[in-house]
């Protein structure tokens, strides 16, 4: 199926414009097929400034960004890509409820991680407004889709198993890491329950798998490994020091009986003071188990024309890309909770 046709640009709106939210804005301008038409604020300093002085498009847009909800909605778009961290169940019930489709990447897959309260209060909204909502990134969501495409080379599946396998020391976030582990006492009570809560997506994308294999799974686990830093890192935006957290491996694994069969997971490292219990492989691991074994390494990679300080920024163009690509797509599709199981091959578009 080819990217769906539409007689007019779509009319996009931009939920936050931080590290992903700023690529998605640059995207959705270039693109000929879609008009921003608004800009959400997050924080009181951005209110009031022009949607290219938030991204870094060389020339004003006109687009003025607002905290205003009502203005925004007022506006009728067509989709949002809404990049905050972490989904707001209020903020999605008010944006379906009102007929916008919603392209996500704040921790939403399959919506799975909701309480079955919050999730039906979605599926209540898309009902009500006709609207859809899809949930992607680069890991989880677009690196599930690869094994997924390369499960369909084998005549047996056994697992599919995927890992980000990288030093996150460019990833400025640092509530983030602290969130995931980083610079903590390996020892501490409860970390390794709260890495879960905080990576719970990374089962949706596990579940959403296994779905496409066509099995129920019985039940998720959980298992982590933290190493602690050898000496101390001073990364800017935050310190890792010796014997905290400098490593964490961990994976979301869903079972059949007594078999693994999906796994999703993170190798991640903080700075160069510490040995992971596997070397980094420096990009997204994507193997299937089967007959026969297939493996692939995903490297995010810069052009001979890049330009920025470091590689951060291409790996919040990697996140950001997976769903600002797919707005065309949802707005086709039926209403309703989508996956990248649901959707066509979503593309990129060629500059001309």
């Amino acid at each position: 199926m080819s990217v769906p046709r539409f007689d007019r640009p779509l009319r996009v709106i931009q939920w936050t414009t931080g590290n992903i939210g700023s690529r998605s804005a640059y995207a959705i301008i270039a693109r000929p097929d879609m008009e921003l038409v608004g800009v959400y604020a997050h924080g009181a300093e951005k209110v009031g400034k022009d949607a290219a002085d938030l991204c870094g498009w060389p020339e004003p847009t006109g687009v003025i960004a607002t905290d205003d909800v009502d203005a925004l909605l007022a506006l009728q778009p067509d989709a949002c890509c809404y990049n905050p961290l972490w989904p707001d169940v209020d903020e999605l019930v008010r944006l379906l409820e009102a007929g916008i489709n919603v392209c996500t990447s704040a921790a939403w897959i399959t919506g799975g991680k909701q309480t079955p309260e919050d999730r039906a209060r979605i599926e209540k909204a898309c009902e009500q407004g006709r609207s859809t909502i899809f949930g992607s990134g680069a890991h989880p969501g677009m690196t599930n889709l690869v094994g997924m495409v390369l499960s369909g080379s084998c005549d047996r599946v056994d697992e599919i198993r995927i890992t980000e396998s990288v030093d996150c020391s460019t990833y400025e976030s640092a509530g983030t890491q602290i969130a995931m582990g980083f610079s903590q006492d390996p020892d501490t009570p409860g970390l390794a329950e709260s890495v879960r809560r905080e990576s719970e997506v990374f089962a949706e994308s596990a579940a959403m798998m296994a779905d496409a294999l066509g099995v129920q799974l019985d039940r998720m686990t959980f298992d982590v490994t933290f190493t602690p830093a050898t000496g101390d890192s001073d990364l800017g935006f935050m310190t890792i020091p010796a014997g905290t957290v400098g490593g964490v491996m961990g994976y979301h694994r869903g079972w059949v009986g007594e078999r693994n069969v999906v796994s999703v997971g993170f190798n991640w490292t903080m700075g160069s003071h510490v040995t992971p219990p596997k070397p980094l492989a420096h990009g997204h691991v994507i193997q299937v188990f089967g007959r026969p074994n297939m493996r692939t390494v995903l490297h995010c990679l810069p052009p001979e024309d890049w330009t920025e300080p470091g590689f951060m920024g291409l790996g919040m163009i990697y996140t950001a890309l997976p769903v600002t690509n797919a707005v065309p797509y949802v707005v086709a599709a039926d209403p309703g909770i989508v996956t990248l199981a649901d959707l066509p091959p979503i593309t990129g578009r060629l500059v001309v």
